[in-house]
């Protein structure tokens, strides 16, 4: 498995912008389909985007489509997301996640992933 470190997090302002970063251990960073997801306050954790191997394919939940941008190095073993037009309720814990993944990544779930960070925290002040 690889080990996954997320950084970035902070308070911001509603509208403003925030680039989280998520650095892989390990050799094999550009097999892994890499994804985030975040949990709010109360509720469950729920996908934001993910990215192929590559990073030729990307996809993303239908409340950040259009604001946030999933991109990776893999050079560095870095995946990052992009967040512009940031709302209040885009406040949550966001986690990096990774998966062994063959298949069309529009197709996977939260279950796919094996291997996930411990969460940057990302407030949204109104």
């Amino acid at each position: 498995q690889v080990q996954l470190v997320e950084s970035g997090g902070g308070l911001v302002q509603a509208g403003g912008s925030l680039r989280l970063s998520c650095a892989a251990s390990g050799r094999t960073f550009s097999t892994y389909v890499m994804g985030w997801f975040r949990q709010a306050p109360g509720k469950e954790r729920e996908f934001v985007a993910r990215i192929n191997w590559s990073g030729g394919t990307t996809y993303y939940a239908d409340s950040v489509k259009g604001r946030f941008t999933i991109s990776r190095d893999n050079a560095k073993n870095t995946v990052y997301l992009q967040m512009n037009s940031l709302k209040p309720e885009d406040t949550a814990l966001y986690y990096c996640a990774a998966a062994r993944w063959s298949g069309t990544i529009v197709r996977m779930t939260e279950n796919n992933f094996g291997s996930w960070g411990q969460g940057t925290q990302v407030p949204v002040s109104s």
